[in-house]
């Protein structure tokens, strides 16, 4: 479970509960209008390492606040309202994040959501190119949709997304909020395509647990907000600040990247056999250390035995067992993990077979 793909660096990474300390004694809390050391260090980091081009950071809290930021800032540098989401997206749960997720479980409670977002099918170029118009501020897209069940994006979909976006005068913006920081085995998912977005969403493990999210544009478009447009009052506090500094030079320094994709690779070849071994098994999908288990069954059995047996898992729908592991993860942790998940499915096999 990796806490829903936040302990990139581990649970109470050393080098995190470092920075952790050595801030609180220097100042806790410093307001975004204010000038911050940490802040500042954090931002300049962040402009290294975004994709090229994606300079300026607005610091948030959450992922659901760096898709507002997103959406905001798409509508203020366009001057347009439409937002173009995905089927099967997940955004976040506050209103407007909300009205560019895809699950009616989520949004129908809600209703009515924030105007003029629409959907298009995930993948599907044609479709996507009859929704995005001239009246169509930005696309936004996961690399990979997560909670939507593990799905990367088609080979060549990408590209023609951005190609579409230019067309028009649309915004891309990059929900890598899952996918960033090395979870896929590229220090961005958006690397696998070769594509470059507008906008860029992180959040989940930037802060090694700590909360802190931040929305990274071009300088021209994040420039678009001017003083008091967007703000927040704990965004890019000086805590979270220096524990994403720590986090960052320890996902760098320990190659962790390369490592998700040494140890995903182990890890998918592992659920692959376990595939071939077990017919109740549909698909094994993802990159890196992003990986999902699609059965032909509720998974809700091996969740809860899981537990019981010293393994959580993650989930996207009802059948779909997600992982979202540290990158930290050891080579003998998948092979127990996966060891485990094996007898659990063999166990759930013969429940199904006997019950039939």
């Amino acid at each position: 479970m990796g806490g829903y793909g936040v302990a990139l660096v581990g649970h109470s990474n050393a080098k995190v509960i470092e920075a952790i300390t050595k801030q609180a004694e220097k100042i806790i809390t410093c307001h975004s209008s204010l000038y911050n050391e940490a802040r500042a260090e954090l931002a300049e980091k962040l402009a290294k390492l975004a994709p090229k081009g994606l300079t300026k950071t607005f610091f948030s809290n959450s992922g659901a606040e760096a898709v507002e930021a997103a959406i905001k800032v798409a509508r203020k540098h366009t001057g347009r309202t439409q937002i173009v989401s995905m089927t099967g997206a997940y955004h976040g749960k506050t209103l407007g994040a909300l009205s560019a997720t895809w699950s009616p479980k989520y949004r129908d409670p809600f209703q009515p959501l924030v105007p003029d977002f629409t959907f298009s099918q995930f993948g599907n170029v044609e479709k996507l190119r009859e929704t995005v118009s001239s009246k169509t501020a930005a696309v936004i897209v996961e690399p990979i949709q997560g909670e939507g069940g593990i799905h990367p994006a088609p080979e060549g979909f990408l590209p023609e997304v951005r190609r579409i976006c230019n067309e028009n005068g649309t915004l891309l913006i990059f929900d890598e909020i899952q996918t960033g920081l090395g979870r896929t085995g590229r220090m961005w998912a958006s690397e696998h395509y070769g594509v470059v977005p507008d906008v860029m969403c992180i959040a989940k493990g930037l802060g090694g647990g700590v909360p802190i999210a931040a929305t990274i544009a071009r300088e021209d478009v994040m420039s678009s907000l001017k003083v008091g447009d967007h703000s927040t009052t704990f965004g890019g506090n000086p805590i979270a600040c220096a524990a994403a500094n720590a986090t960052l030079d320890y996902i760098v320094k320990e190659r962790l990247p390369d490592r998700a994709a040494e140890i995903g690779y182990s890890f998918k070849e592992k659920l692959e056999r376990i595939k071939e071994m077990h017919p109740i098994v549909r698909e094994v999908r993802g990159m890196g250390l992003m990986l999902g288990l699609e059965l032909k069954f509720d998974i809700r059995n091996i969740l809860m035995n899981g537990i019981k047996n010293g393994v959580i898992m993650l989930y996207s729908g009802r059948n779909v067992l997600r992982f979202l592991p540290p990158l930290v993860i050891t080579r003998e942790q998948v092979s127990r993990a996966s060891d485990i998940l094996d007898a659990l499915i063999a166990d759930e096999e013969k429940t199904k077979t006997t019950a039939s």
